[in-house]
């Protein structure tokens, strides 16, 4: 965004005009002036100002039609109107239709100069907010969650049958698969997107302080309580509250979440009086809360209450056919991250990355990748750049990678060409690069060895 502010000004006075704008300009501004509302509304329509500072008694289009021009097309500029007799019902009149202020003739211009000031920051300040939220939609969008599995495209067809429904979801899924990027996608991309997303992890807040930051607490209800202080899911008002690691929360506030999921208030902590209260509820666990519901560690009738809308995010072991997508996705992000330059992955990286089973999903390959960028000196990731228990997955394996068949099939003379590749390689390494060595190894006759090195372009 440009530094320098931008002025309309509009007045039908000459002198006026010439004086306020050389004195603006004198403050570092860029002021355009023109005499009558008509030029004003042609200037709104296809440039863009910080503020409008207006008469509001002109020939034709008066300040007042200016002002409504400026909120019916929700523009990001703030107007000041200028009035030579200012009474009571000019001034609500002015501030009902929206103005930022209005100042009276003769003008003040030391008076002018700081309405001006805060007119800017106020429009700037709304347009940087505007600009966050933007990019924060950007980053929870559902191309955001990589995959092109069956199994992580039926979690997208689940999502968007949801996003403009406020009922209850329950995310299920072990750790690093993704559970909270899934909630902010739901609600970023539904009709609560502008109103707050507020997420909690019960598990990481004692039993004993969790009710007061879910529910909030009045002063003096217990010791510490200094001042009132609203709770999550007051200020998720309107918005989504994330529950992660529901599983976690003791039994005795299980029944305090389950009246306020059936009443829709809350009461805080030390309060009698009830807040009533809109927000919608997704949860998340990675354990098991039917089995928790059998040992009676968790509600019965608050599970189903929760479950309304399961969500199943599957383990990146039960698609590995997205690991390619994942692995380049965060290589990409993370050498952007970093100021690198795009590094690759090699073939044998990638079969390693294939091969692992991923006990930490997607957050353990995220934080590999990191790892692999931040230790590398080389234009590309290989195995010796991957932590030891991947790198070491193809030498346990024999160099062999794992297979698995996709839905939508293989190639498989490039596959085959791979395995020679690699089988070929492990013999070379064995034999110390002695080709009749390695093709005894391989149990082949030297010439078959050195023909398929040369039609691989091995050196």
């Amino acid at each position: 965004m440009d530094n320098i502010a931008r002025i309309l000004f509009i007045d039908d006075d000459p002198g006026s005009r010439e004086s306020l704008t050389l004195l603006l300009e004198l403050e570092g501004y860029q002021v355009e002036a023109v005499a009558v509302g008509e030029d004003a509304i042609e200037l709104l329509s296809r440039k863009s100002y910080d503020v409008v500072i207006t008469d509001l008694f002109l020939p034709g289009v008066s300040g007042i039609d200016i002002l409504k021009y400026v909120k019916e097309h929700s523009l990001p500029c703030n107007v000041i109107l200028i009035t030579g007799n200012a009474t009571a019902e000019t001034a609500v009149k002015a501030m009902k239709e929206g103005a930022f202020d209005y100042i009276t003739k003769p003008l003040n211009f030391e008076e002018l100069k700081v309405l001006v000031t805060k007119a800017v920051e106020k429009t700037r300040l709304v347009a940087e907010n505007l600009y966050l939220r933007q990019q924060l939609r950007g980053k929870y969008k559902f191309d955001n969650i990589i995959g092109n599995s069956p199994a992580i495209q039926q979690v997208f067809s689940r999502m968007e049958k949801i996003l403009h429904t406020d009922s209850t979801v329950l995310i299920l899924g072990a750790s690093g698969t993704g559970k909270e990027l899934v909630a902010r996608a739901i609600h970023f991309n539904g009709s609560r997107k502008e109103k707050p997303f507020i997420p909690i992890n019960c598990g990481a807040i004692p039993g004993e302080l969790l009710e007061s930051e879910l529910f909030g607490h009045i002063r003096g209800s217990f010791t510490g309580a200094v001042a009132d202080k609203p709770g999550k899911f007051e200020l998720a008002n309107h918005g989504t509250i994330f529950l992660d690691e529901i599983g976690t929360m003791p039994l005795h506030l299980q029944m305090k979440l389950l009246r306020v999921l059936q009443e829709q208030e809350i009461e805080r902590v030390g309060s009698t009086h009830p807040t009533k209260l809109d927000v919608r509820v997704i949860s998340a666990t990675n354990t098991d809360l039917e089995e928790k519901v059998r040992l009676g560690e968790f509600r019965e009738d608050l599970y189903y209450r929760l479950n309304v809308i399961p969500i199943p995010l599957p383990p990146l072991q039960k698609r590995r056919e997205d690991i390619p997508l994942l692995a380049k996705h965060f290589l990409r992000k993370i050498c952007m991250d970093m100021h690198r330059p795009l590094l690759d992955l090699t073939l044998d990286a990638i079969r390693a990355l294939e091969s692992y089973e991923w006990p930490g999903n997607v957050r353990e390959m995220e934080n590999a990748i990191e790892r692999a960028v931040a230790l590398t000196d080389s234009n590309v990731i290989d195995l010796q750049d991957l932590p030891p228990q991947i790198g070491n997955v193809s030498q346990e394996n024999g160099h062999l990678p794992t297979l698995h068949i996709p839905d939508e099939g293989l190639n498989m003379a490039e596959t085959v060409a791979y395995i020679e590749q690699t089988l070929i390689k492990q013999a070379m390494d064995k034999s110390s690069n002695v080709k009749a060595r390695a093709a005894n190894l391989l149990k082949i006759n030297r010439t078959t060895l050195v023909e398929k090195i040369k039609r691989y372009g091995m050196n």
